[in-house]
């Protein structure tokens, strides 16, 4: 089989007759009790998680939920990890928790690989994607993201108050991740609108969910199809041309771990990137710190990503059991909050404080277990890249209004708006 033929029907041709997966009633609201009812789409949670978070580690470390068809949301880092590391009882065929679960047929594949694989699958998809995302490889794309990030401060130029998150932290990955897949650095308020389609739209109607991803499939097989006719040197050319057990990958393993690669590495950073620059903007120590000392801000960047790190992952419950003294049920959601692990007082010295010249970080930002981000060594670049520039560039900034800085709701969180005076 040709790369041609493998790209020639749509997606949404390639679903047909396939199981359809299971779909439950969608449950909005306040929240009653974030014990036995939370929702990590409410507009508190988005605002400020952390309090929830520790209230629910004192008195309800496993919270539970009937929203979404029935969820869990361990609080302790030491039951996400147990969580992350336990392959054989709980599954990742889908990451993103929603009123939909893909059918257990998908596994071990899962719609996006590596990210939705299970064993043995899981470590041969990974394994292809690791020479693009080495350190090496990394270095490469720094001198253009620097360059990129000085442009963007570039056009500040004469302003007084610019939004961090939507002139600055969103575009960098962005602009990173189109070079990589080799997609028009104009497309990007396309990409964003995926972006906030899957991991902000879950309790959109399935149907209404449906056709917003096939927008974003549809613009992957353009873009494959472009690829296949004009190949060159980015990542989905390799995609296209890779081989797994001696064929070339089937074009739902292509599309789907661009999908990834496109979600996944534009929004976890662009929220780290904003984020880190709320957090200086309103601590004038810290910020005065490290314009002095710029060899703090890798120490920095770490502590940053433990205190606001912005994913959290999910698995599904393979069978019934009881798991810490929760009754789980086949298909239960649980949610794994790195958020909260990071803040938990049982792993790290002075939980709730940011120390940027924090020694000893062992975070888990980037996730535990098998499923650790492949892109780790990138978003560290970018993330580093990103303040480096930007402390060089405008080493005095405030928030011009706290009250409009907005948080992202759902999976990955991190500041939406972040307007800042530049003083």
């Amino acid at each position: 089989m040709s790369a041609d033929d493998r790209f020639g029907r749509s997606f949404k041709e390639e679903r047909e007759g396939r199981p359809l997966g299971m779909r439950n009633e969608i449950v909005t609201g306040p929240v009653s009790d974030w014990a036995t009812d939370f929702s990590h789409l409410e507009p508190e949670w988005a605002a400020d998680p952390y309090p929830i978070q520790d209230d629910l580690r004192r008195r309800c470390p496993v919270a539970r939920t009937e929203r979404f068809g029935g969820g869990w949301l361990p609080t302790r880092y030491e039951d996400v990890a147990a969580v992350a590391y336990d392959t054989e009882r709980f599954t990742s065929r889908s990451v993103v928790m929603s009123n939909f679960r893909p059918p257990r047929e998908v596994a071990p594949i899962g719609v996006t690989p590596p990210i939705s694989s299970d064993p043995p699958f899981h470590h041969d998809a990974r394994k292809l994607l690791l020479p693009a995302f080495k350190k090496s490889a990394v270095a490469r794309l720094e001198p253009a993201t620097r360059a990129y990030c000085h442009e963007l401060i570039d056009s500040f130029e004469g302003r007084d108050v610019v939004d961090a998150a939507q002139e600055y932290a969103q575009h960098i990955p962005i602009r990173v991740i189109a070079d990589m897949l080799g997609f028009p650095p104009e497309d990007g308020p396309r990409f964003r609108e995926f972006v906030e389609n899957t991991l902000e739209g879950v309790n959109l109607p399935p149907d209404e969910r449906i056709a917003r991803m096939d927008k974003l499939f549809d613009y992957l097989l353009e873009q494959i199809r472009d690829h296949v006719a004009n190949p060159r040197d980015d990542l989905t050319t390799y995609l296209i041309e890779a081989e797994l057990y001696g064929r070339k990958l089937d074009p739902s393993h292509v599309s789907g771990t661009m999908a990834l690669l496109l979600i996944a590495g534009i929004d976890t950073t662009w929220s780290a990137i904003g984020a880190s620059l709320w957090h200086l903007a309103k601590t004038p120590a810290d910020r005065e710190r490290l314009v002095a000392d710029p060899s703090l801000v890798p120490t920095a960047m770490e502590e940053f990503l433990r205190a606001f790190a912005p994913v959290t992952m999910a698995r599904l419950v393979r069978e019934d059991m009881t798991w810490r003294g929760a009754e789980m049920k086949a298909d239960d959601w649980i949610l794994l909050s790195f958020p909260a692990a990071n803040r938990d007082p049982a792993q790290f010295d002075r939980a709730d404080e940011i120390a940027i010249d924090r020694e000893v970080n062992r975070h888990a930002a980037f996730g535990l277990g098998i499923h650790r981000c492949v892109g780790s060594h990138l978003a560290r670049m970018e993330l580093r890249t990103a303040l480096d520039v930007w402390l060089e560039r405008v080493p005095s900034f405030t928030l011009a209004d706290p009250a409009a800085v907005t948080w992202a709701a759902g999976q990955v969180r991190g500041p939406r708006t972040l307007p800042v005076r530049v003083t």
